[in-house]
């Protein structure tokens, strides 16, 4: 008989916990994942789902107006805030209740309440003590907001989920995806909307055709852009509206909300990680190698914790390929981080993958050829409301092997995948060139660059 109370213990039941406990659970291991919360983590309660749900809405906004280009004679009769959340959350809760389900059928205990390590192989949750020979953490990240005056009055990304009704004019600060995700939203279903950029563009480390693109896109829908500017100040004025001060010296009075997006820490809240042992680097997430391991040999980390690549398809499936090694005898199995594909869901969507044009003339200098087209998609051809599409391909050496595709416009975010796969298998711009174009398509011209 065991020592442990467990095989393996999940600190978190986001996408990585509850990815290697089902694993682990499915090669015969006793599991058992604890969580404070609702089940699913950020991405099904706070994050991923409740925003492509929004982003959905905001796009009907735009396709009834370009229903009138078509010929149909439609108007906007109101937008109804509350009843898309009512649904939205109806949704969450069936992902919620599902999990409890799926758990008690794998043999797999749920332990609810907030852990904290008792030691290396122990942990307690609200008074009672459980030990494991593996233990995972995986409790995610939470937002970020600065320590500025009136920053109380201030929401994250989390307090957008909770909001009831549509704010009429909010701050957004923040240039990254989350940003520009819920700035696209609020616009689009009809909040005006300033953003405070620090430096003078948006998406700092993606390439820049789509960054500019997404920019010049940005303002064309009448967000307000205050580059190279913080907020240094909100205050509450009496009536409940919030006033900013920016590090320029100006204001902006009558807002409904002031949101942050601004980056994510990693979410220890009371789990004692210093009884751990494990340890943590200068940005405070916790260090691992390609194979999960921490600095304990037993005690590993999973997700946006880990500081790397902090989406929701990178977590479940280094928490599968960890439960492959652990229990199934592939002492290798890790994930490979190079070549993850990505997309932020703005207005329009953005698709990418590899190294931006820069990286790769950073890495390979005159060895990159890049090839790259600008349009407007059939659709939007003969819509008022115009969108552009723009995509680059990044290829290396003679063979012209792609390290990086990079796409914006509407379709991207559905088109990318397919085109993941392949460049994950080597493919070169010949092997673009070779395929049959599906016409008419957006995608096609992925495979007709010149």
């Amino acid at each position: 008989m065991s020592e442990y109370d467990y095989d393996l213990i999940a600190i978190g039941a986001g996408s990585g916990g509850l990815s290697v406990v089902e694993r682990a659970a499915s090669y015969g291991q006793k599991c058992a994942v604890v969580e404070q919360g609702k089940m699913g983590g950020t991405c099904v309660n706070v994050g991923c789902v409740p925003k492509k749900i929004m982003w959905f809405g905001a796009n009907l906004a735009h396709a009834i107006d370009d229903a009138k280009s078509y010929g149909f004679k439609v108007d906007k009769r109101g937008f109804d805030w509350a009843h898309l959340v009512e649904k939205r959350q109806a949704y969450i809760a069936g992902i919620n209740n599902w999990y409890h389900g799926y758990l008690r059928d794998l043999n797999i205990d749920e332990l609810t309440g907030t852990a904290n390590f008792v030691d290396s192989h122990c942990i307690e949750v609200d008074g009672n003590r459980y030990s494991a020979n593996h233990i995972v953490i995986a409790t995610g990240t939470r937002p970020q907001v600065p320590d500025i005056p009136g920053a109380e009055h201030a929401i994250t990304s989390d307090g957008f989920f909770a909001l009831q009704s549509r704010p009429d004019r909010v701050a957004i600060a923040g240039s990254g995806y989350v940003a520009v995700e819920l700035a696209g939203v609020m616009n689009s279903l009809g909040t005006e909307v300033t953003m405070y950029l620090r430096k003078s563009h948006v998406l700092g480390s993606f390439d820049k055709l789509v960054k500019s693109t997404l920019f010049d896109e940005l303002k064309k829908a009448g967000i307000i852009l205050k580059t190279e500017t913080q907020i240094k100040q909100i205050k509450k004025e009496t009536g409940g509206s919030l006033t900013v001060e920016d590090t320029n010296g100006h204001t902006q009075a009558s807002l409904d909300q002031v949101l942050y997006a601004i980056g994510r820490r990693p979410d220890f809240s009371e789990l004692q990680i210093e009884n751990s042992a494990v340890e943590l680097n200068d940005r405070g997430f916790i260090i691992t190698d390609l194979l999960q391991n921490t600095s304990q040999p037993h005690i590993f980390a999973l997700g946006d914790v880990t500081g790397r690549a902090p989406l929701t398809p990178v977590a479940v499936a280094a928490g599968r390929r960890l439960a492959d090694r652990l229990y199934n005898n592939q002492a290798d199995r890790h994930l490979d981080y190079e070549n993850i594909p990505t997309v932020i869901f703005s207005h329009p969507p953005i698709g990418t993958i590899g190294l931006t044009e820069e990286e790769a003339l950073r890495q390979y200098g005159d060895q990159v050829k890049v090839y790259q087209t600008e349009f407007t998609a059939m659709y939007n051809a003969i819509s008022d409301h115009s969108v552009p599409t723009a995509m680059k391909l990044v290829c290396l050496g003679d063979e012209e092997r792609i390290i990086g595709c990079h796409i914006i416009g509407p379709g991207a975010d559905e088109m990318l995948q397919g085109f993941a796969v392949a460049i994950r298998m080597g493919a070169t711009k010949r092997d673009f060139d070779d395929t049959v174009a599906i016409h008419p398509t957006s995608a096609e011209e992925l495979v007709t660059m010149r």
